[in-house]
């Protein structure tokens, strides 16, 4: 239930606080005083799509808070902010914030969401309907919704499109498949063939490294030899004069002279390393040249082999090194086509289960649908009685579906469509062709009322009671008067004993039933302009009622005659607390609002 609301450079409105109670609750007041803008900036609270235009004139941004009492509100927006980690007791201050830079931020008691967010627990909020919301009754698939909210099958129709979306998923699954599968055959074939190939070259991730430095020494054993032979010949061999053979001299020489200065003995450690070196080097490159000799035979199969994976890199296009990688991937794709056979089989059946699903989903929907089409026909005609459409009659067609056309859609079994005969004798005609503006109006708030009051039954044990839920309607009674203005009036009384209702509107008849009433009014000094808020009780109700029946001039028997509508009124609405005709019974912080 919508407690406060506070609204600050909005529209017109400079700053204007609100405070709200249960039943029915009328705002009026002249045309332009800004009644209609209360809505809209409610509608702002609970997620409505704006733009910079709603900021006034001279302000940075438009900013609304609207506080809701989460007593008796529907379980679900407490199990909405529990999944969004959103701490809430009894209450829950929703803010809207919008700047001229066209930025638009939300905050549900303090923490910043997402706009869809706010969007989606302000559904459960708060239902605003405005007077020209006949035109979404004009649309096939609103036409839909309603039905199945009427039916209590919303969760139906969710279930139902989330097994649509898995039918088609499975579906485009198998079709792929079964395109692997046509071209599997030759496909196998080719990869049978390749992997043997690559299987039987056996390549390893270190071998062509290896195989490359041996074909470069098979390939230069003369050379490498003579460049051996010439390095020990200087080294160690040589009769005169290797290196070998004067490091040896000149250690002897060293030894002999340090028994004379030990300062020389300091050189022999190193020089006797030298010669060690020098001698084992020598050795070193006397084996390298017994093992070095040429291997044709060698040579060629290492050259054959090399051949043999630059051939196979070239077919697969990738690099040598990349072989053992190319083989890996296709011994997996040949793995899974293998298997193709068995998950063609697996996932045809995963079809065949999602196609039945459905079917069954969609005929409790049907089923729920065709119950609940003729309930709604006939409470709907029955109210469109009293609403000046004497004799008109309201159907809901239910148009079966071909059975290859439910593919492509989740909507379900049928098409819905609204008929309406607004006069006896007439056949019932799609809602869209009806001409008049005031019928459909008025067809509209039937359908509203209708609904609503489904939606807050408590009698019916398979669809909760949506307690404390804030109904608002926006001039919903234009284009009626006399005694249709007061059947109005009533239906919406009647509404405002299961849960809040905010009604603006230019009835008289309607104000008089309402449990509580506020008048929008504008005052002005020539150069500003002031929106005022005040609550209604007593003398000043009766002369609000007065000057929607008489006009600018007032009189007497307008006042009398107000007088007695509010009595009338009061003994029509039990749920009226005692004190709504006092001060106590309403309120509102008297509030101004300029614009220039």
């Amino acid at each position: 239930m919508l407690t406060h609301l506070q609204i600050r450079d909005f529209a017109i409105i400079d700053a204007v606080e609100v405070e709200l109670h249960d039943g029915l609750t009328v705002l009026t007041g002249e045309t332009g005083a800004g009644k209609s803008i209360l809505v809209d900036a409610l509608q702002l609270a609970v997620g409505a799509r704006a733009g910079t235009e709603v900021i006034r004139h001279d302000a940075a941004r438009a900013e609304i808070a609207a506080t809701f009492d989460l007593r008796a509100a529907d379980p679900a927006v407490r199990g909405w902010l529990t999944e969004q980690s959103i701490e809430a007791d009894d209450e829950l201050v929703v803010r809207r914030v919008i700047t001229r830079e066209g930025k638009s931020r939300a905050y549900l008691n303090g923490q910043q969401v997402p706009i869809q967010g706010l969007r989606e627990v302000g559904a459960l909020l708060a239902e605003i309907h405005g007077q020209h919301e006949f035109q979404s009754l004009l649309k096939p698939a609103a036409q839909r919704r309603l039905l199945d909210a009427y039916a209590g099958s919303e969760s139906l129709a969710t279930a139902l499109a989330s097994l649509h979306r898995e039918r088609l998923d499975r579906s485009s699954a198998l079709t792929q498949l079964e395109d692997d599968a046509r071209d599997r055959h030759d496909r196998l074939d080719l990869l049978r063939h390749m992997v043997g190939e690559l299987d039987a070259l056996g390549l390893q991730a270190d071998e062509l490294p290896a195989l490359a430095a041996e074909r470069s020494r098979l390939a230069n054993t003369g050379r490498l030899a003579e460049t051996a032979r010439a390095a020990l010949e200087l080294l160690y061999d040589a009769e005169t004069g290797s290196a070998q053979a004067q490091a040896a001299r000149a250690l002897g020489l060293l030894r002999q002279g340090a028994t004379l200065d030990a300062r020389l003995g300091d050189l022999l450690h190193g020089l006797d390393e030298a010669v060690g070196g020098l001698t084992e080097a020598g050795r070193g490159l006397t084996r390298y040249l017994d093992g070095l000799e040429a291997d044709p035979t060698r040579q060629e199969q290492i050259e054959q082999r090399l051949a043999m994976i630059e051939s196979l890199a070239r077919k697969h296009r990738v690099a040598p090194g990349e072989l053992p990688n190319k083989a890996t991937e296709l011994h997996a794709e040949l793995a899974r086509l293998d298997g193709v056979g068995q998950g063609l089989e697996s996932l045809r059946a995963a079809v065949s289960a999602a196609v039945q699903a459905w079917q069954r989903c969609a005929e409790q929907l049907s089923a729920a649908r065709q119950r609940a089409a003729k309930e709604l026909g006939t409470a709907i005609s029955a109210r469109m009685q009293t609403l000046g459409m004497a004799g008109g009659r309201f159907e809901v067609a239910l148009q079966p579906i071909a059975a290859e056309a439910t593919l492509t859609t989740p909507a379900g079994l049928e098409d819905v469509e609204f008929l309406v005969s607004a006069n006896a004798g007439q056949p019932p005609r799609p809602l869209a062709r009806i001409a008049s503006g005031g019928e459909l109006s008025r067809l509209s708030l039937a359908v509203q009322v209708t609904l609503a009051g489904r939606s807050t039954r408590s009698d019916d044990a398979a669809r909760p009671a949506r307690l404390r839920t804030c109904m608002v309607f926006d001039e919903v009674d234009s284009g009626v008067g006399g005694a249709v203005a007061e059947i109005v009036g009533r239906e919406l009384a009647s509404l405002g004993r299961g849960t809040q209702v905010l009604c603006v509107t230019h009835l008289p008849q309607v104000a008089a039933l309402a449990d509580r009433h506020l008048r929008i009014s504008k005052l002005t000094d020539g150069r500003t302009t002031r929106t005022q808020v005040t609550p209604l009780a007593g003398a000043t109700r009766i002369e609000e009622v007065a000057r929607m029946l008489g006009g600018i001039d007032i009189t007497a028997t307008a006042r009398e005659h107000a007088a007695e509508m509010l009595e009338a009124g009061s003994r029509l609405s039990p749920s009226a607390p005692s004190g709504a005709d006092t001060p106590a019974g309403g309120s509102a912080r008297r509030s101004r609002g300029r614009a220039r």
